[in-house]
């Protein structure tokens, strides 16, 4: 069976295991602290970074872009019978969602709404390129579930829990984007691929009082910037 080695908020992983849920492909996942990566782990990942897949046969793979390209080869195309240009067109998509990933978590992390907007607009142009994309949907390529869907599962699951929980909406100015997020959230994929007690370290760590999303966004406790706190990151 295929080994996955995680962190539990992590966005690439998340498309990865996304990947695998909506293959029905079997997985077995292990979770480490990034803060104190075991010795097994640093021998499996040359970059100390998650995710790592684990093959059937043993061998260590990792970086996520080719993880689920290893994945794509070995299972059957989510969308059949695309064209050598149509998989291009999907691999540079799912490059302009995966780019962004750590883009959301800063942005997530902003301590005030200044430093929120700042880094809001790197992400924002990414939601735009996104929007003036999308068809009538469901999904990014249409009727069918695609590699491209995958790819943007992360951030769109995210906004979607920072919105539930801060009130700020960061899809707000993108309704095709929105439409996009509910029908994928809609597919149980998002809550499929992370771990069960994926909300509560999200929020924990992401919305916590030391963030202007935390504190409630635009609420007049949100402008009182508390004390920097030490946490760790968001993946790597």
């Amino acid at each position: 069976m295929i080994r996955i080695i995680s962190f539990k908020i992590c966005p690439f992983v998340q498309r990865v295991t996304a990947m695998l849920e909506a293959k029905q492909v079997p997985y077995q996942i292990d979770y480490i602290s990034l803060s104190d990566k075991p010795d097994w782990f640093l021998e499996l990942s040359p970059t100390a970074q998650v995710p790592v897949l684990v093959t059937e046969g043993g061998l260590s793979l990792f970086e996520s872009d080719a993880i689920v390209e290893y994945i794509d080869e070995i299972t059957a195309p989510l969308q059949a019978e695309l064209t050598p240009e149509q998989r291009a067109l999907n691999r540079a998509w799912s490059y302009q969602a995966s780019k962004h990933y750590l883009v959301q978590c800063s942005t997530m992390q902003s301590a005030d709404k200044a430093i929120f907007d700042e880094r809001m607009k790197k992400l924002g142009k990414s939601f735009e390129k996104a929007e003036s994309q999308l068809g009538e949907g469901p999904y990014f390529s249409g009727a069918t579930l695609g590699n491209v869907d995958m790819a943007w599962l992360p951030l769109l699951h995210r906004a979607a829990i920072v919105s539930d929980h801060s009130g700020h909406d960061m899809l707000a100015a993108y309704p095709k984007l929105k439409a996009w997020q509910q029908s994928l959230l809609d597919t149980g994929l998002p809550q499929k691929s992370v771990s069960e007690d994926f909300l509560g370290r999200f929020t924990d760590f992401y919305l916590a009082e030391r963030t202007w999303l935390g504190r409630g966004a635009n609420t007049d406790e949100a402008q009182t910037v508390p004390a920097a706190k030490t946490s760790g990151g968001c993946c790597g």
